[in-house]
């Protein structure tokens, strides 16, 4: 994945090139630019446009008239964005990928580069979603409640900073955007491929405007349930699970089995590089989801001079995920290795590893387990906004509050019975089955081998806060070089407050110490995992097995006005205040051609307070840690320079250049102080109060061509320079921890690293290419009038490494090197179709026990989109999503080691849309 940057240069080259020879043979119609919404034929007569093709136009006239590099999507009306959630919207974008957690799209990748470098805000506001990092999680919005979303990729010195990679702006409706009387509803019905369920969607929006006033109100209303089969769970566990534990017969028996077997004489330099299969996990998820979004807008416009509008924006989203999850955990305390049947040290042998791949083990621990995730999130929006113009003066004044109110309740029923079994990698993931022992079992349909082990809960509130106000002034000058003059300031304070706690149910009553090991997975009332969720047999695999219901785990465990205590140790709150002010300059002057420059530097300055509870060991040299109350205050100061130009080279024809400074500020869950506990890899993560934000030097620089009938041809080249990126490094350690097995014996006393979130040193490079091509047929010929591409790539490539503590060079986690999207459509009269692909390169997902990469694989997916319009005012709509039922794939450090196969299906919706 790590490549000399002299590849991409010479990509560059070569794509520019190829750019500016197309360009300059384009017809010489193509040196005017269409009117977004009509044209006029050669025999006189208007072509009025409509839908999609409209909607392109719309978002090509926004890229032309912006100073700086930027993309936008436009929703021409409510319902025009089809996809499940505004991420899944979003990924048409040119530069603009996704990300998917079981068949949903999530979080968004700008430019291949990771989703906590991008920014978000609604209505210029900087937005809240719970997450407590940087990154917003899309899934909880409704996509039909959007305006338009715009992608700026180069900034400007009157917006707010925060974004590596690029801004996403999005904006919802208001009266005025569509004067006098409008009314739109619409409603579907969706199908998953393997829940086989149905769900209800419906929207609808009502604006009017009277005189000088107007008011618009929308909602948006979607259940969804979505089933995803996996087989996975998959990654390296090293042999030092064993070999550490010096003078024991599993430390011995596994040196014994590997110089057998596989002929390895061990010594302690290949504990981390001799590796076996973890943990292999058959799961099913069932996902329930319920989202209510609520917009709403009153504007007073008496006139262009003067505007002043409320926005408000709502919502819910509710979610239930049940999982059943038949594992085989070879990597046991009480095991070891019995019988290498196979093992590799080839394929990783530059990164030294030698990989167990089938193995018999001693004593595995099987597991069933019934877990239960509960997500409640709450959000809203409030916002107010004034432009006035008065004689040359232009005034914008804005503010508001983004706020998000989270709650995370999760439930096991765990089950577990140890047995001999074999564990071994398979084409698409992993098995366990039957070994040669003769006291092994069929892990899959054994249920009175099974011993109830404990029913554990946690409970997690988050309470996230944004507030914001902004005064821009701007000068218009009459000069013919000097045009405009900008200076403003803007105040954000933020707050990230957590609470959590956890139990775990051992004994026949809440807080009992018995531990009780008589009561068996057969003692419970089982179904087959499918006959629980629903639909289709399991998909990942030819399999099936029985297990405790969520329904019935909770009703048994779960008495009435049961509650997860919180607890203090695991309390934190965050906050975050930031003062800025800025000032930029607007020149347009001719040199041979029109050149439009904009020049502006920022100031800020950040204080952050945070406050928690820190572990500290017992006093008298006891054993063990207690909770202590403990508060840091930081600051930081930065200047960030912005240059934004273009030149008009033809009437049709632009080149663009952008440099600036820029940053991330670190997630508010990194700069909080908390303590997460990783008992099997004696090990402590804490949050880091001292960690600064990453910064970026950047340019830009590219060529545009407007085609008639709204099309264009571009294509640009970026450079990153990035320093400071947030890498969790281990930074201490923890002596003299006791460690208890789950029936409340010790299991011993050990020292816990420490392991933390820190700035890493040096910069990094990360440079790419992007092209983006719409091109509406009717151009070249008229009988195909109504067809046309749009399709847009993203290649990317980077210095940056992961943080592998044994330093194999790795990419950093989140960033994928080429991605593609493509849509074929067709749009006019009545009719209206679309076939969408979409692909994103294969991506690090996280470095496995900070040491081995796992891999996000490439993942490529088709939407299709139709429509009717019946009448003046009813049309008909036909969509699919994934209509090729992708799977989703991933790997340990090399495809021959899957880690994950994943299927959730199709999904196919049937709805019918009015305006009025």
């Amino acid at each position: 994945m790590i490549r000399s940057l002299k590849h991409v240069d010479r990509m560059a080259s070569l794509l520019l090139g190829a750019a500016t020879a197309a360009l300059s043979v384009a017809p010489a119609a193509a040196q005017t630019v269409a009117a977004p919404v009509s044209q006029e034929a050669d025999t006189g007569d208007e072509i009025l446009v409509s839908g999609y093709r409209r909607s392109l136009e719309e978002a090509i006239e926004m890229k032309r008239n912006t100073i700086g590099f930027s993309d936008s999507i436009i929703a021409t009306d409510i319902a025009d964005f089809p996809e499940q959630n505004l991420s899944e919207a979003l990924q048409r974008v040119p530069g603009v990928t996704i990300e998917r957690e079981r068949g949903l799209g999530t979080r968004v990748n700008v430019r291949g580069l990771p989703s906590e470098f991008t920014f978000v805000s609604i209505n210029k506001l900087a937005t809240a979603s719970g997450s407590g990092g940087r990154d917003v999680e899309f899934d909880i919005f409704a996509s039909e409640l959007i305006q338009s979303v715009t992608v700026q990729k180069s900034p400007v010195a009157a917006d707010e900073e925060g974004g590596i990679a690029g801004s996403v702006l999005i904006r919802t409706a208001r009266p005025f955007d569509n004067p006098g009387l409008r009314v739109v509803g619409s409603v579907d019905g969706a199908y998953n491929s393997i829940s086989e369920k149905i769900d209800p969607n419906f929207s609808f929006l009502a604006s009017k405007t009277f005189g000088d006033f107007g008011v618009l109100v929308s909602v948006a209303k979607q259940q969804r349930t979505n089933r995803t089969d996996s087989n996975s769970g998959i990654n390296f566990r090293p042999i030092a699970r064993w070999t550490d534990r010096t003078g024991t017969v599993y430390r011995n028996q596994a040196i014994a089995v590997l110089q057998r077997d596989a002929g390895i004489a061990f010594t302690n330099a290949d504990k981390n590089r001799i590796v076996f299969l973890d943990k292999v996990g058959d799961r099913v998820y069932q996902n329930d989801q319920d989202r209510l979004g609520l917009s709403g807008s009153v504007q007073y416009k008496p006139s262009d001079d003067f505007s002043l509008a409320f926005d408000a924006f709502l919502g819910s989203y509710d979610t239930t995920e049940d999982e059943y999850d038949a594992a085989g955990y070879s990597a046991s305390s009480n095991s070891t290795l019995e019988t290498i049947h196979e093992f590799d040290a080839k394929t990783l042998a530059d990164s030294g590893i030698v990989v167990l791949r089938d193995v018999s083990y001693t004593n595995t621990q099987h597991e069933f387990l019934s877990k239960e995730y509960i997500n409640e999130t709450d959000y809203r929006q409030f916002g107010g906004e004034m432009n006035w113009t008065t004689g040359n003066w232009k005034i914008n004044a804005l503010g508001g509050y983004s706020g998000a109110r989270k709650t995370l309740d999760y439930a096991n029923l765990k089950h577990v019975a140890y047995a001999p079994s074999r564990t071994r990698y398979t084409e698409n993931g992993g098995e366990t089955i039957q070994s040669a022992n003769p006291k092994t079992i069929d892990m899959y349909d054994a249920p009175n081998s099974y011993l109830f082990e404990a029913y554990e809960t946690t409970r997690e509130q988050i309470k996230d806060d944004k507030y914001a106000a902004q005064i821009d002034l701007s000068y218009q000058f009459d000069s013919s070089v000097l045009k405009r003059f900008n200076f403003g300031g803007r105040y954000t304070d933020k707050t990230n407050e957590r609470q959590y706690g956890e139990e775990k149910i051992q004994g026949p009553t809440r807080g009992s110490t018995a531990y009780v090991n008589t009561r068996k997975l057969g003692d419970s009332p089982l179904e087959t995992v499918t006959d629980i969720v629903g639909g289709k047999n399991y998909q990942a695999r030819d399999l099936s097995w029985a297990q405790v219901s969520n329904a019935y785990a909770r009703d048994f465990f779960r008495p009435d006005g049961f509650v997860t205590p919180f607890s203090d140790a695991n309390y934190y709150k965050v906050k975050e205040e930031t003062i800025a002010g800025y000032a930029m300059v607007d020149f347009e002057f001719d040199v041979a051609v029109p050149l439009f420059v904009n020049l502006g530097g920022r100031y800020l300055r950040t204080t952050i307070n945070s406050e928690g509870f820190q572990q500290v060991q017992n006093p008298s040299g006891s054993i063990g840690l207690t909770p202590a109350p403990v508060s840091s205050d930081g600051k930081y100061e930065k200047f960030l320079p912005s240059f934004n130009a273009h030149a008009e080279l033809t009437n049709s024809l632009f080149l663009r250049a952008a440099a600036s400074k820029t940053l991330i500020r670190p997630a508010l869950t990194d700069l909080a102080y908390k303590r997460i506990a990783s008992i099997g890899n004696f090990r402590y993560t804490d949050g880091n109060p001292g960690l600064k934000p990453t910064l970026a030097d950047q340019w830009e620089v590219g060529l545009e061509q407007y085609l008639p009938r709204g099309g264009i041809l571009a294509a640009s080249y970026f450079w990153k320079k990035i320093k400071g990126v947030v890498q969790s490094q281990l930074t201490g350690e923890v002596p003299g921890v006791t460690v208890y097995n789950a029936n409340g014996t010790v299991n011993g006393v050990y020292d816990f690293d420490v392991y933390q979130p820190v700035n890493a040193k040096g910069a990094y490079k990360v440079s790419g290419v992007e092209v983006n091509a719409v091109i509406p047929f009717g151009m070249i010929a008229d009988w195909a009038d109504g067809f046309g591409v749009n399709a847009n790539a993203t290649f990317l490539d980077s210095s940056l490494t992961g943080q592998s503590d044994l330093g194999i060079d790795t990419s950093p986690i989140g960033l994928a090197d080429k991605t593609y999207n493509a849509t074929v459509f067709y749009d006019k009269g009545p009719l209206s179709l679309r076939v969408s692909y979409n692909r994103k390169g294969a991506y690090v997902e996280r470095i496995e026990r900070n040491m081995y990469s796992v891999y996000r694989d490439a993942y490529g997916q088709f939407d299709v989109a139709a429509s009717y319009q019946v009448t003046r005012n009813v049309r008909v709509e036909l969509q699919g999503i994934n209509v090729g039922n992708a799977k989703t794939t991933g790997y340990t450090m090399d495809p021959s080691f899957p880690a994950i196969y994943e299927s959730s299906g199709s999904r196919i919706s049937l709805g019918v849309r009015g305006q009025f």
